[in-house]
């Protein structure tokens, strides 16, 4: 029996459980149930996946409880107020291919996708589980020297499942084939992945303290990895054709890429590698007056030009480069998307158009709200998951490729903006630092704002990931329903009725948890309906055939 505790001050109840489900609180659970499914359906084909997606969940899982279960000061400098998160961390991005592999070789069984995609996928899947499998044991080793009994105990327990992933990893490797690769390259592809990512964690979370916590910076680590690398991988595949001269290694092993997914993925990560250049650049400026009397007065001045010609040189020179080398474009990149907004002027402008009217009037509106009411800001934000729903959704429906497009475009001008806000480039970084900084709450910090990528993103990514073939018509709508319609829901109704909490010190509650999923299937069940009756359906599934 579970003994209802109740909080005089706020009038709310929280559950006080046993040790044993101490250990799966909801967080927990919803993960364990979803890999739960997600093994239940893996066809006898993929049962070397699963063994080592079951074995990273066990490893991510007790080394978590490692994480959150003691009282010893934190050995990283995380959010204040956060978990651990190391279990969502380490088995989101793993679960979400190996969920692509069960949908594509459904689509294989069907001849209606090549077999060369299946081993593509299979790759980057056990590039991921190498890079969730090398922060875990980063973060093994680095609990080791607390003194805790059971932060020891945790961690030598995570070891040990590592281990045999790592064992079933090899194993997987050497017997299967991926787009033509040797063995050794395949095994070395896969550790770089992992050395990669517990390199770039350990970067992230010493560069930017405080800003999120380890299962945060887990995720955008072994995601940024990740499409890095895929990039890479596709810019050595083109050297080695170009090389080798040889067609057939380019026709046997060729994956389709779309225009559009490469010039995001050029864009993107142009513009996350920049300001590494852009800090030896600003170094060198700031030498420099420092060894030229009078310079000093254009100190600024100078930091601008040299930001807006650096940043020039890059997007328009170097990225276009990189992409037109990885895909053959007949223009310039960015002569390719104009030609592409004006293929359907009159659809994809006036789109344009009803996107910056929201946008102008929920700035404006919501920002005014910000400055002189006193509603909690995590609630206020929960109006643009709302003007998301209102933005997204019609695109979606009636002008995916542009809308996949414009969440590109969005990316680059969210990164743009960022980094002129950090560096502090003037004239625009102080009131843009003044802007943001009406929207944050205790989740962000002033060093880093990270709300609006997370919500960008969590629409746009299902969108993106459902491109080629899909067999699910609502897979693509996931972010905006969730995001939109459920966390919106649960926020408000978990804020006004909620009582049941699901942690002693989570201001999560079961009302909300309830409402949230009552709303996303009431929405889901409207939305079926309407995608039929606008074609959406039957062109989805031409697209994939």
């Amino acid at each position: 029996m579970r003994d209802l505790i109740l909080f005089p001050r706020k009038t709310r109840f929280w559950w006080r459980p046993s040790m044993t489900t101490s250990f799966l609180n909801g967080e927990r659970a919803v993960a364990v149930c979803f890999i739960g499914i997600l093994l239940y359906s893996l066809p006898l084909s993929l049962l070397f996946h699963g063994v080592a997606l079951s074995l990273l969940t066990l490893a991510s899982f007790s080394l978590e409880i490692s994480f959150d279960s003691s009282n010893v000061p934190s050995l990283f400098h995380t959010r204040p107020g956060a978990s651990s998160g190391i279990l969502l961390g380490a088995v989101t991005l793993p679960s979400l291919l190996l969920s692509k592999l069960v949908q594509l070789s459904r689509g294989f069984s069907l001849a209606q996708l090549q077999i060369q995609e299946i081993q593509y996928l299979t790759l980057q899947y056990w590039a991921t589980s190498a890079s969730a499998c090398g922060v875990v044991l980063f973060l093994a080793f680095a609990r080791r020297r607390s003194p805790v009994p059971l932060s020891r105990w945790g961690s030598s327990l995570s070891l040990c499942f590592i281990f045999l992933q790592v064992l079933i990893s090899v194993a997987a490797l050497a017997t299967t084939s991926q787009i033509g690769m040797h063995p050794a390259l395949k095994l070395a592809w896969v550790f770089c992945h992992g050395l990669a990512s517990v390199k770039l964690i350990q970067h992230f979370l010493r560069t930017f303290p405080s800003c999120a916590s380890i299962g945060e910076a887990f995720l955008v680590t072994s995601g940024i990895v990740l499409y890095f690398c895929d990039m890479l991988l596709l810019t050595t595949k083109k050297l080695h054709g170009l090389l080798v001269s040889s067609e057939s290694v380019s026709a046997e092993h060729e994956i389709s890429r779309s225009e559009i997914s490469i010039i995001i993925q050029g864009l993107v990560l142009g513009l996350l590698v920049y300001p590494i250049a852009l800090k030896y650049f600003l170094q060198i400026w700031e030498w420099s007056i420092n060894t030229c009397a009078g310079a000093r007065r254009y100190y600024e001045i100078g930091r601008t030009v040299i930001f807006l010609a650096s940043l020039g040189f890059v997007l328009i020179v170097i990225v276009p480069s990189w992409m037109q080398f990885v895909k053959e474009f007949r223009v310039h990149p960015f002569f390719w998307v104009i030609s592409f907004v004006f293929s359907e002027p009159s659809k994809r402008l006036s789109m344009c158009i009803y996107w910056m009217c929201i946008i102008c009037v929920s700035v404006l509106r919501f920002y005014n709200i910000s400055k002189n009411s006193k509603i909690e800001r995590i609630l206020l934000r929960k109006y643009y998951h709302l003007m998301a729903v209102l933005m997204f959704l019609p695109a979606l429906i009636f002008q995916p490729k542009f809308l996949d497009l414009a969440f590109g475009a969005a990316l680059a001008i969210f990164l743009m903006l960022e980094i002129i806000r950090v560096w502090r480039i003037w004239p625009l970084g102080q009131p843009i630092n003044q802007f943001m900084n009406a929207f944050t709450d205790h989740r962000d910090s002033d060093l880093l704002i990270v709300s609006h990528f997370s919500l960008l993103l969590g629409c746009a990514l299902p969108i993106w990931m459902s491109t080629g073939y899909n067999d699910r018509p609502l897979a693509p709508f996931a972010g905006i329903l969730s995001l939109g319609i459920g966390d919106t829901m649960a926020s408000m109704v978990g804020h006004k009725y909620g009582v049941l909490r699901w942690s002693k010190t989570g201001k999560k509650t079961v009302e909300g948890t309830a409402a949230g999923i009552t709303s996303v299937l009431a929405a889901c069940s409207l939305l079926l309906p309407l995608l039929a009756s606008t074609g959406y359906i039957l062109t989805q599934v031409t697209l994939s055939l």
